[in-house]
């Protein structure tokens, strides 16, 4: 048995949440080389690196992987917002039940399967950490009535807007959780009436029984929400943790399920032996090509056959070799909980398909 001792450096899994307008995605676009994921379209006025917006679960599981089998194309991921993350969850899962909403199943079986799915989330995340690249969760708060069962009456509190399951599964993932909110003061006027005056921005970074936040690196419980409060924590880790100089090993990428793009990172053992030196992500000859996405195509398909160079041709061929469809049958024929939950909620199913019909392809 091994047995050690001493801290283990490691890059940061950071969750920050706070009320609407307050600053969030400012504060995230600080961290050292951000990559936005996008979900909810917020960062359109800052200068940052970005994913295409996802607009499906599968995409932004992609998109992340991309970022395991890439880790030098940035130095933090930033994941904005995971409240909108999770409602991408629920609709992916939804369909692929054919259920019409989360509580179709009764007694809260719903949202376990929904936890269980953006478990699955947080476990690529913590891959991102382990290939070097700090994790940025973002998240709105709401405020809820908490019941103490030891005493009488409820109070309130301010919770991740996330569904009750996945709020504890992010804070347990987490190394630091800071809920950032205005400062304000109830102060009584002379003719008796009670005001809010204040409206400073704060950061809090310890559990109080108004809100949910953690640190270990010794950070006073209340701060200004400024991002200059934890960079020599961020600091600190970025000098820890050794740079990855090559991409992933050709041996890994079978399990992390990658879209073709770049093909020199999937382990082809053709590729030529300039690709040794080139970018650790550079473009393949074929990655100029747009497949044409026929018109009534939902989007979230469309952005995942165009992430992954798929025609509608290639899901014709893939559906009709499974018995589903008759080869010439359009997809935009297909029924619609066919589409959201075989094609979109099942890509990865559906694109090892497709792979596999390319390669029968006679010439």
């Amino acid at each position: 048995m091994n047995i050690t001792k001493g801290k283990i450096p490691s890059p940061l899994k950071v969750v920050l949440y706070g009320v609407e307008g307050i600053g969030k995605s400012t504060f995230a676009s600080q961290f050292p080389a951000p990559l936005f994921i996008d979900t909810e379209g917020s960062t359109k006025n800052l200068d940052i690196a970005r994913f295409d917006k996802p607009t499906s679960w599968q995409m932004l599981l992609q998109e992340v992987r991309y970022v395991v089998q890439n880790p030098n194309c940035c130095k933090t991921l930033v994941i904005d917002t995971a409240d909108w993350a999770e409602q991408l969850e629920i609709a992916d899962l939804c369909a692929r039940k054919k259920w019409s909403g989360i509580e179709d199943p009764g007694y809260g079986r719903g949202y376990q399967y929904s936890a269980d799915e953006f478990g699955k989330l947080l476990n690529l995340l913590s891959e991102v950490t382990e290939r070097g690249v700090h994790v940025v969760m973002t998240a709105h708060a709401c405020l809820r009535k908490v019941e103490l069962p030891d005493e009488l009456g409820a109070f309130d509190h301010w919770e991740m807007k996330t569904t009750k399951k996945v709020a504890p599964m992010i804070r347990e993932w987490a190394d630091l959780v800071l809920f950032a909110n205005y400062k304000t003061y109830a102060v009584k006027t002379e003719a008796g009436k009670v005001k809010g005056q204040g409206g400073e921005r704060r950061m809090y970074t310890t559990h109080h029984p108004c809100w949910d936040a953690k640190n270990c690196f010794g950070l006073a419980p209340e701060l200004p929400f400024q991002y200059a409060e934890i960079a020599g924590i961020v600091d600190a880790a970025c000098a820890s943790v050794q740079p990855i100089s090559d991409p992933a090993p050709q041996s890994e990428p079978a399990a992390v399920n990658l879209p073709p793009d770049p093909p020199q990172t999937v382990g082809d053992a053709s590729a030529p032996a300039s690709a040794e030196t080139a970018e650790p992500a550079p473009p393949a000859p074929e990655d100029d090509f747009v497949p044409d996405i026929p018109d009534g195509i939902p989007q979230a398909l469309a952005d995942l056959m165009r992430a992954n160079n798929v025609t509608a041709t290639d899901i014709q061929t893939a559906v009709s070799a499974k018995g589903y469809f008759p080869l010439g049958m359009e997809i935009t024929d297909y029924p619609k909980d066919f589409i959201d939950g075989c094609l979109i909620g099942a890509w990865d199913q559906l694109y090892q398909v497709i792979l596999q019909e390319r390669e029968n392809i006679p010439f």
